[in-house]
């Protein structure tokens, strides 16, 4: 049976929107989701975004995510055919594992725990397929790389794209 690893935020769970809403009420700000981009405040302004990590770091920050409109629906039709991972970069949030393990098996229980993996560099993750925001998680993957479209990725090229869960039912189904 092939493998898939799926990214949870921005592929799963809309942390994006939680973050901007976050930043917009914590900042006095009123920026739309297409104006924030974590991955050029990196450059842009590396003091904010350190401060929105430290909002992002509280406990329960990811427990209240909402959930990728069809993700539930397809996941549980590609479980029919592909053995499912769910592959997330805790170690940049690590108060995050409690809440986000939470958030999985109350929406995604099918998910047994073993295929919930918490790491790093999602290089060491062994699949045939990684759905996954942020293409950085593609380099020395085995497998293939699925960029999933979020505000941040807009502008990258080289994989196939999915901007909505219906794209994956398409390609994997």
């Amino acid at each position: 049976m092939q493998r898939i690893a799926i990214d949870m935020d921005e592929v799963i769970a809309d942390f994006h929107l939680k973050m901007l809403n976050t930043v917009n009420a914590h900042f006095s700000l009123s920026l739309t989701a297409s104006e924030l981009n974590l991955f050029d405040l990196r450059h842009k302004n590396p003091e904010m975004l350190n401060e929105m990590m430290v909002l992002a770091s509280d406990p329960d920050f990811f427990a209240d995510l909402d959930v990728i409109g069809d993700s539930q629906r397809v996941i549980a039709e590609l479980s029919k055919r592909y053995e499912i991972f769910i592959t997330t970069a805790a170690m940049e949030v690590p108060t995050s594992f409690n809440a986000k393990f939470s958030w999985l098996k109350r929406h995604f229980p099918a998910i047994r725990p073993t295929n919930i993996v918490f790491c790093g560099l999602k290089s060491v993750i062994n699949a045939d397929y990684m759905i996954d925001d942020n293409a950085f998680n593609f380099e020395n993957f085995c497998g293939e790389g699925i960029l999933y479209t979020a505000p941040h990725n807009l502008q990258v090229t080289g994989y196939r794209r999915a901007d909505c869960w219906q794209d994956i039912e398409r390609m994997l189904l």
